[in-house]
């Protein structure tokens, strides 16, 4: 008889990517601590010892985890840092619309913080007059897209059998509107 294998330990990571596969595949509002623990093969309460708020803390570390990027500028021209950053958190989103709402709704916490300062750092980089005005209409821009993408997809219609939250027509919807918002931008700065 072969020998069991040990159990893999609980961590903040499996934790998150649990908790993301089951709000990806059911919605969030069917994502429960005692749902988790199922997926988890552990009791409920060990998902406290890892999170102390429970599913208050849960909810702030899904919203982190979608909206933490990291981007390599590429190259020093602000249009193009402006478009992968974009572009990134787009991805990210489109990836785990699950979580949209949260990401929508939660504070920029902890590593989503820290993307932001990245972001509008990367951008004083590259010779953008108002770095941080900049990333304020980015995300503002980037959050509408994905959500209406998200909605026009029928991937939260819980009668839909839609598997993934991207239309046909997402890109060119997205890099069109994307050009505006830049082509705005560089109007305000004078560029």
């Amino acid at each position: 008889m072969p020998a069991k294998r040990p159990p893999v330990p609980l961590s903040r990571e499996r934790i998150i990517d649990a908790a993301l596969h089951i709000a990806d595949g059911q919605g969030l509002r069917r994502l429960t601590m005692r749902r988790l623990g199922d997926a988890l093969q552990v009791e409920a309460m060990a998902i406290y010892h890892h999170l102390p708020r429970g599913k208050e803390a849960l909810m702030d570390a899904l919203a982190e985890h979608v909206t933490t990027i990291h981007v390599e500028p590429p190259g020093q021209d602000w249009q193009e840092v402006a478009r992968a950053w974009a572009r990134a958190g787009r991805a990210a989103l489109l990836e785990h619309p699950g979580v949209l709402s949260l990401a929508l709704t939660k504070p920029p916490k902890g590593m989503a913080l820290a993307t932001i300062a990245n972001q509008v750092e990367h951008l004083r980089e590259a010779g953008l007059p108002d770095p941080a005005g900049a990333v304020r209409t980015l995300r503002a821009y980037m959050f509408g897209s994905v959500a209406v993408e998200v909605q026009r997809s029928g991937w939260a219609d819980p009668d839909a059998t839609v598997e993934h939250a991207r239309v046909d027509s997402g890109d060119d919807d997205f890099e069109r509107g994307l050009d505006a918002v830049l082509a705005g931008l560089a109007r305000a700065g004078g560029m």
